[in-house]
């Protein structure tokens, strides 16, 4: 019931789990050691036959480099910056994505400014 008031779709969500994992060229055992969650348990919420706690919604989307509304909701871009970000990165190697993602992640709002600054500066003179 709580589930239909607040318009999850276990299913849905576990659908985008699998599709986001993949797209990492992730297994199902190599993902659940990176989140710290058995493969069964990353199964059943794959398959929509499990809820997850908070904890494991962000750990996941965190890992998938995904948005928690997304996961939840199926809303891809919150943002613009998040949008640009994740179609920019479609052209790199998983690795790269990730340093790259990573590296972002832990810049400050100004830094995170200056970055897009820099970019928007030398990407005529690279393409």
């Amino acid at each position: 019931m709580k589930n239909e008031l607040l318009n999850i779709d276990n299913k849905a969500i576990g659908h985008r789990i699998r599709t986001e994992r993949e797209a990492l060229s992730l297994t199902r055992e190599k993902f659940a050691e990176i989140v710290d969650f058995s493969p069964l348990y990353i199964g059943q919420l794959e398959r929509g036959e499990r809820q997850m706690s908070l904890i494991a919604l962000v750990k996941i989307s965190n890992c998938l480099h995904i948005s928690t509304d997304y996961l939840i909701y199926g809303n891809k871009y919150t943002d613009t910056a998040n949008a640009i970000l994740r179609e920019d990165l479609e052209n790199y190697s998983v690795q790269s994505k990730n340093l790259i993602y990573d590296l972002i992640n832990k810049c400050s709002t100004k830094e995170l400014h200056l970055i897009e600054d820099i970019i928007k500066l030398i990407l005529p003179y690279i393409k």
